[in-house]
């Protein structure tokens, strides 16, 4: 396969599968769909045969992570539906300003199975929430609201409070998030991607594996982004700089796709 195996290792990638591929670049697409053959002719550049693509996109209908029609996969189930939701949110973060309330949750005791306490503990963390103490979760009250029905739902264990923290909110949010470990991990991420992707139509075969892979590990960190409220942040905070660069890795992807032979432009 064309895939530098050290290259992902810097960039804290495993080799891409053939699923990886096709559901990463779906997720990436709006609308979330391909011909067969854009898909096939990508994970050729990563060194996959077309009848494993074939077999992968066959696997992912069947286990319906796709639907479809006409030549033409599209993204469908709820759960890659609800990563591509959190993906967007995380490139695109409310510019809104924040009042300095926190969403608190707690959860009400009670007997719970270990699928329902897991079911809880991915609800808050993929809607950005920490856990404060045992049981209760909280953030800045500058996102929508959490709609999973798992902490949201009119059967769920938690009761919802607005709360304003007496003591210092700068200190409360670097004590509920390692802002320090993740702005560490992103300035890495920016040293060893390149700014400008340029043109993969023309490039040496493996160069789109390899702006693929630097893609891929700059929108994994990003949907670790907390998401906070600028005042909470320290100062050079570099979410901003990591959309950039992935902006222009996805646009130079989606350029190539568009330059298959028989591939219309989105």
């Amino acid at each position: 396969m064309i895939q530098d195996r050290n290259a992902l290792a810097d960039l804290g990638l495993r080799p891409f599968s053939a699923r990886s591929v096709i559901a990463s670049v779906l997720l990436g697409s709006h609308p979330p769909e391909l011909p067969t053959s854009a898909l096939v002719k990508l994970c050729d550049r990563f060194g996959i045969a077309a009848g494993t693509t074939r077999v992968a996109l066959s696997r992912m209908v069947s286990a319906g992570e796709l639907a479809t029609a006409d030549g033409t996969y599209r993204l469908a189930g709820e759960t890659l539906l609800s990563r591509q939701r959190a993906q967007d949110e995380a490139r695109h973060p409310p510019p809104g300003p924040w009042d300095g309330t926190w969403r608190t949750a707690v959860v009400v005791s009670g007997s719970r199975s270990a699928p329902e306490r897991a079911d809880l503990r991915r609800a808050f963390l993929a809607a950005r929430f920490a856990e404060w103490r045992e049981g209760v979760w909280l953030r800045p009250a500058n996102l929508a609201p959490p709609a999973d029905p798992a902490v949201a739902g009119p059967s769920s264990p938690c009761r919802w409070l607005t709360a304003r923290p007496e003591g210092d909110p700068v200190a409360l949010a670097a004590a509920l998030w390692d802002l320090a470990g993740w702005e560490g991990h992103a300035r890495h991420l920016l040293a060893v991607t390149h700014d400008d992707p340029g043109d993969l139509d023309d490039a040496p075969r493996g160069r789109a594996a390899a702006v693929f892979a630097s893609a891929a590990a700059l929108l994994r960190h990003l949907r670790t982004d907390p998401l906070l409220p600028g005042e909470l942040l320290p100062g050079g905070w570099a979410a901003d700089e990591l959309r950039t660069r992935y902006s222009a890795h996805l646009e130079a992807i989606r350029a190539l796709i568009r330059a298959f032979p028989g591939e219309d432009p989105d």
